[in-house]
């Protein structure tokens, strides 16, 4: 496994450690419970990181040298990747591993797996978890490189297989990248069907301190997540005394979460709106438990963890019709779907649920039931399956150590 800007040891909901990294965390033990050996290669970012750590059976992060060893911003990790590349190598020749698989996740990672697989004539399995050109339609500015998208564009030509995690990333992947239709495996996202199961509401509210129309936002405080959306919609119904929202996650950006809040203090929702910073994984589900509602807002989303956390837990959903949100929440079973960027429209269906008490019981009680096809057991299956198709079955052209160490991103 290569994750190489950011650990899936690291802290969850953080810019540098969101869901990217707990999709690998959480598929790399399963798959080392299943006897699927995995390592999985990631940056230093801190001097006192152990080289090698364990996390599970058969599955250790083996933090590199590459660059600096602390925190710096995604883009700037570009500038690093060959010195990444060759300290793997120098990694592998010296404890004499050898590997059958390379499965990359994002851009920076399939840099690296790509040429990794023509030095050892293996197969490269890319993930891309987000692509560039779909944040950039999504979000009014662009905030995605060139480079990135050309980047993207050479891993989809070099790919061995690609991994989409919803239909929806499929086709973006075939009309934006040019990718095969035959050469993309669609596989979802998993979750932790053990850890977010339903707790008793009142129980968690008590925990928490929480009562009255509880909402609830889960993500990193990242423009492409839409939290300003959902306190634009907040604003539109102040009118409703008891309603609070509860913002969990953290940001490496203090700019952005300095925004979200100014603009939740210019909307006049002191009081009403509190920002709960990055919570670990395993409190998560108190949250989930204790809120009337889970409101995904994206520009954009691949596949949708948190929806699918939140359905686990019993909650009821309104999200962002975007990407692969669709794939989980479906409209009136378990939730209720927005037309993006549209805080009016999020407002109506975040009253009609709190309002329609019949019907947000009706989606309380289909929602776990509608998750439990995501079981992490089941997706590291497929994944093993897939792994097993390629193996053997490709012949890259290799490159020598001399080509590893002169490539340029």
């Amino acid at each position: 496994m290569l994750s190489v800007h950011g650990s899936p040891l690291g802290q969850l909901g953080t810019d540098s450690a969101g869901g990217m990294q707990l999709y690998i965390r959480a598929l790399s033990r399963e798959l080392g419970r299943r006897g699927t050996v995995v390592d999985v290669f990631t940056r230093r970012s801190d001097p006192c990181q152990p080289k090698v750590v364990s996390f599970g059976p058969n599955a250790r992060v083996i933090h590199l040298d590459a660059g600096p060893a602390a925190p710096i911003e995604k883009n700037a990790v570009l500038n690093f990747l060959p010195e990444f590349l060759c300290n793997l190598q120098r990694f592998r020749q010296a404890v004499g591993l050898e590997y059958d698989v390379i499965h990359s996740h994002y851009w920076l990672s399939g840099w690296v797996g790509n040429l990794l697989a023509r030095r050892w004539g293996v197969p490269h399995v890319a993930m891309f978890h987000t692509l560039g050109r779909l944040k950039n339609q999504a979000l009014a500015e662009k905030e995605e490189s060139d480079a990135r998208i050309e980047i993207e564009e050479r891993i989809v030509d070099g790919a061995d297989r690609i991994i989409a995690s919803s239909e929806h990333e499929r086709l973006a992947l075939v009309d934006h990248y040019g990718a095969r239709w035959e050469n993309i495996a669609v596989i979802p996202c998993g979750v932790d069907l053990s850890l977010f199961r339903p707790l008793d509401q009142a129980a968690a509210r008590a925990m928490l301190e929480l009562d009255g129309e509880v909402l609830l936002f889960v993500g990193r405080i990242d423009p492409v997540k839409g939290l300003d959306v959902l306190l634009q919609a907040v604003a539109l119904l102040r009118t409703r005394p008891n309603l609070t929202l509860v913002v969990v996650g953290g940001s490496d950006t203090e700019r952005e979460l300095q925004r979200n809040r100014r603009l939740a203090h210019d909307l006049g929702l002191d009081g009403r709106v509190f920002f709960k910073g990055a919570v670990p994984q395993e409190k998560l589900p108190i949250y989930y438990s204790a809120a009337t509602l889970c409101v995904v807002p994206s520009y954009y989303e691949s596949f949708g963890l948190v929806a699918m956390e939140a359905l686990a837990c019993g909650t009821p959903v309104i999200a962002s019709e975007v990407g692969g949100l669709p794939t989980v929440v479906r409209d009136r079973e378990n939730g209720l779907l927005v037309p993006r960027h549209q805080p009016e429209v999020f407002a109506q269906r975040i009253a009609q649920a709190l309002d329609d008490v019949a019907l947000r019981r009706a989606l309380r009680l289909r929602a776990r039931a509608s998750v439990l096809c995501y079981d992490w057991g089941i997706i590291a299956e497929r994944m093993i399956a897939m792994y097993h198709g390629l193996t053997g079955t490709c012949g890259h052209d290799a490159l020598s150590v001399v080509e590893l160490a002169a490539a340029e991103p």
